[in-house]
């Protein structure tokens, strides 16, 4: 039996977040909603975010687009999830990069930025209150 190439599995774990997101929904309960949409291929998520003090204590997301959008959303809920806000100023895009494990040409690169765009404009805005 001969064992999938290292990309075929992230392909699938990212297939896998699209049709079973992570930490998916609206929270009712958060302090900073976030909606960001990428006009290049329409993709839309809205981030919702509960702080207590200086820690991301909860984040869920929402959206619609394509699978690598709806993935990097889920995949940056559960890495933020406890993190400071200085961590979560630290995160960048090889930290997405990373957590996707594919190769993205630049349209796609803007589908698996666009949670982290949402996430790092809620963090300055809640900074800001």
């Amino acid at each position: 039996m001969t064992h999938p190439p290292r990309m075929d599995i992230y392909q699938e774990q990212i297939l896998d977040l699209y049709k079973h997101p992570l930490n998916y929904g609206k929270l009712e309960k958060a302090q900073i909603v976030r909606h960001e949409i990428n006009p290049t291929c329409g993709d839309e998520i809205t981030m919702y975010l509960l702080f207590e003090g200086d820690i991301l204590k909860h984040i869920t997301f929402e959206g619609k687009g394509c699978a690598i959008s709806q993935a990097s959303a889920s995949l940056l809920t559960e890495f933020s999830t406890g993190k400071s806000i200085t961590e979560l100023e630290g995160i960048g895009k090889a930290t997405i990069l990373e957590m996707l494990g594919i190769e993205l040409g630049p349209t796609r690169l803007k589908c698996a930025l666009l949670s982290l765009q949402a996430l790092s404009r809620g963090v300055l805005e809640y900074k800001k209150q």
